[in-house]
């Protein structure tokens, strides 16, 4: 089992919503199908990198998947583990989400969270809180992970904020980086009602 590789990224391809890393490591040249979103740290080719890594195996195919940390790597192993989750929609909720936020959406069983990623249905949304929940609640602690509060809407009025937020044409990503920003960057409660957060969203995205 390979646990992470380390060395020089030789090429980056991106194909729809793959992203494949080629990763030099004495002298050989693996490709790595990593989170989308591990992008963002990577300064481009010749960078020394570590990677950590999860080999899949199939009858007609091997893929290594590669993560920033061991953390979302042993993450992703916990979400292919549930029906009806592969590798594709596991590295998408990582995508989509982050390490934090998923495990957190997944302890408090926040299925409307859950379900903004591209291929995760309620009925798949409510599986992975009902599966992973305990395990998760009981993982993160032994992980060390620090639980912070959401800097966004409780999850009485979320829903409501959400999809007003979308039915005036905001994206999922929008939304979720307006309410987040609102709420760590004003002076907003996070008691206040679902139309003061409308309208400080709308404010932000605005700028």
């Amino acid at each position: 089992m390979i646990g992470y590789l380390k060395g020089t990224v030789a090429y980056i391809q991106k194909n729809s919503n793959r992203v494949t890393l080629t990763l030099e490591v004495n002298q050989i040249g693996y490709d790595i199908q990593i989170v989308p979103r591990l992008l963002q740290q990577l300064t481009g080719v010749g960078e020394t990198v570590q990677i950590f890594t999860h080999l899949h195996v199939r009858e007609d195919q091997v893929v290594l998947f590669g993560f920033d940390s061991a953390a979302e790597r042993d993450l992703f192993r916990q979400l292919v583990s549930v029906s009806g989750i592969g590798p594709q929609l596991g590295l998408a909720l990582l995508d989509t989400m982050g390490l934090q936020d998923l495990v957190q959406a997944i302890v408090v069983g926040n299925t409307r969270a859950l379900s903004r990623t591209p291929g995760v249905g309620t009925k798949t949304a409510e599986r992975l809180a009902l599966e992973l929940k305990t395990k998760l609640a009981e993982w993160r602690q032994q992980a060390g992970m620090i639980t912070t509060p959401s800097a966004g809407p409780t999850l009485s009025i979320q829903e409501d904020v959400e999809m007003t937020l979308l039915a005036l044409g905001y994206t999922n990503s929008e939304i979720t980086q307006a309410l987040q920003t609102v709420g760590q960057s004003s002076s907003l409660s996070k008691t206040a009602d679902a139309e003061e957060w409308i309208r400080s969203a709308i404010a932000w995205l605005s700028r």
